[in-house]
């Protein structure tokens, strides 16, 4: 591994703005401008962004799960590991470019246009319902409601994200430089409707093998650079060329690790 300690004389990394935990003090109106970068792009979110830890989906999914909904699908990601258990999955995504890709993904797989507000689905209808990367897009206490409204007694509302590990320095930096906010913050707790037991929680640490090239093609699946004009986009291309190639001295096309942490959450419908 290249040396990533910050040279003598440089500033020490400021803090990285914490989403998902900032995205819950947005009003309705930002957070729905925000979410309108994912509007197209479904291909190019699908071939770089990474799965989930098993361990995470044991977690959220209970042995005895049958029917499972996974709102805010996006490209079917999360999907298809739901899938894999051997779960009756469907899938909720409001982006038509997002669905076409999961669609062509998984044949299998129920999908439909829809949000977390308003899913269109049957009353008691599924055993969990999963949000992988996508609960901060919607209203918590709306969304809450249509949760249990779909959900099975004893339900589980299970919510996942994969955040970059902040605290290794040289990540940190990483996370600025790509205005990524999907970063660890110890003391969140995303916010449930009264409909549900209050959440617990599960962390894991592993690393995303990529190249330099493929963590320049994640940056460009992140909101901040899809709403950019073009001038932002070169700005954060050139920097992260600079950062991974000049500063840290990774060699083009070789892969190396990328701490994540992956932090998961569970609720239970009350009774």
């Amino acid at each position: 591994m290249p040396d990533s300690t910050p040279k003598t004389g440089e500033q020490a990394p400021r803090p990285v703005p914490g989403l998902p935990a900032r995205a819950f003090t947005m009003d309705a109106k930002r957070r729905r401008e925000l979410a309108t970068a994912f509007k197209v792009g479904g291909a190019h979110y699908d071939a770089v962004r990474p799965n989930y830890p098993d361990a995470a989906l044991a977690f959220m999914v209970p042995a005895t799960t049958r029917d499972a909904v996974d709102v805010g699908a996006g490209t079917g990601i999360f999907t298809a590991q739901l899938l894999a258990r051997g779960l009756n999955v469907t899938a909720v995504e409001p982006s038509l470019d997002m669905l076409a890709v999961l669609r062509e993904r998984l044949p299998e797989v129920r999908a439909q246009e829809g949000t977390g507000e308003e899913t269109g689905l049957e009353e008691s209808s599924a055993d969990v319902i999963t949000y992988a990367q996508a609960w901060h897009w919607v209203d918590p206490n709306v969304a809450s409601t249509e949760a249990a409204r779909v959900l099975k007694p004893g339900g589980k509302l299970s919510l996942v994200w994969n955040q970059l590990d902040v605290s290794v320095p040289w990540v940190h930096r990483l996370a600025r430089i790509m205005h990524a906010g999907d970063v660890h913050r110890p003391d969140f707790v995303p916010p449930v409707g009264p409909e549900f037991h209050a959440p617990e929680s599960g962390s894991w640490i592993w690393e995303q093998s990529l190249s330099a090239e493929q963590v320049i093609e994640l940056a460009k699946s992140r909101s901040y650079y899809l709403r950019a004009g073009a001038a932002t986009r070169a700005r954060v291309e050139h920097n992260l060329s600079w950062y991974l190639y000049d500063h840290l001295g990774h060699t083009p096309g070789e892969p190396f690790g990328l701490p994540y942490l992956t932090h998961a959450w569970r609720a239970r419908l009350r009774s």
